[in-house]
């Protein structure tokens, strides 16, 4: 049976940590390397499709919260703190509510339970011209996605995903294939009648649209014990844009 990958740092109450989207484990290994001095086990996982996980033509959240308990058991896990970012945040929010026994304090960063529409398009065009077969290197690589994506730090978390598959030959660490097709599964909602009912924190990037105050009743219902606090100075990926206030903020939340 296939198991993610992870990185494990540190000791004490495990602490797990799910990317987003064409992330990996590896974008969160500062953060991760803080959580381990302050006595969590942190556990950095890559989602199926990502990073050094394994790849597989299904995706959709019930398959990806299924792999994170086939990880708990192997690793003999319970009653864990759960952290997840954008795509990660919607396994861990799917995750909680089917398998509460698992999940002791849920974190969800910049995602709500709604439905989003696809919007990740334009990245995946830009991705699908980038031809291995003429790249020889990162640079160039860049220098072709920089027609597209003009954001500096967006073009940085994406070209984190290249690797030498061979001597002279660049390719992606995630399954490209399957991905730029499901993205509609990314978006998808929590099902109606899902409920968690342990301390969760939702954290909103200031600057980001992707959670509104008028996605909190819909927080509230799925998860009644919610609070939500913003990110200042940050959009989206507000854990990288103001890591600090982010760090301050989970560890009281893990500590109260």
């Amino acid at each position: 049976m296939e198991r993610l990958h992870s990185r494990i740092l540190g000791e004490g109450k495990p602490l797990l940590i799910l990317h987003g989207f064409l992330g990996m484990s590896d974008n969160w290994k500062t953060l991760g390397n803080q959580f381990s001095k302050e006595g969590y086990q942190v556990h950095l996982i890559d989602q199926r499709n990502h990073g050094k996980s394994f790849h597989a033509p299904d995706f959709n959240y019930e398959l990806l919260s299924a792999d994170v308990v086939l990880y708990l058991e192997y690793h003999q896990l319970d009653a864990v703190y759960l952290l997840g970012h954008s795509m990660g945040g919607k396994t861990a929010m799917h995750l909680a509510t089917s398998y509460p026994e698992y999940v002791a304090r849920l974190m969800v960063a910049d995602i709500a339970p709604k439905y989003y529409p696809p919007h990740h398009q334009n990245l995946i065009d830009a991705l699908a011209k980038l031809d291995f077969d003429r790249i020889s290197s990162r640079k160039e690589a860049d220098e072709l996605l920089a027609r597209d994506v003009v954001n500096t730090s967006t073009r940085q978390f994406l070209l984190k995903n290249l690797y030498w598959v061979q001597p002279g030959k660049l390719g992606f660490r995630f399954n490209f294939e399957v991905l730029q097709h499901s993205l509609d599964a990314v978006g998808q909602s929590l099902s109606p009648t899902a409920r968690y009912e342990g301390p969760t924190l939702f954290l909103r990037g200031d600057q980001s649209g992707y959670i509104t105050p008028q996605d909190v009743p819909e927080i509230e219902k799925h998860f009644p014990n919610a609070q939500v606090a913003t990110i200042d100075h940050a959009g989206h990926w507000l854990h990288a844009e103001n890591p600090k206030q982010f760090f301050e903020e989970t560890l009281y939340f893990l500590r109260s």
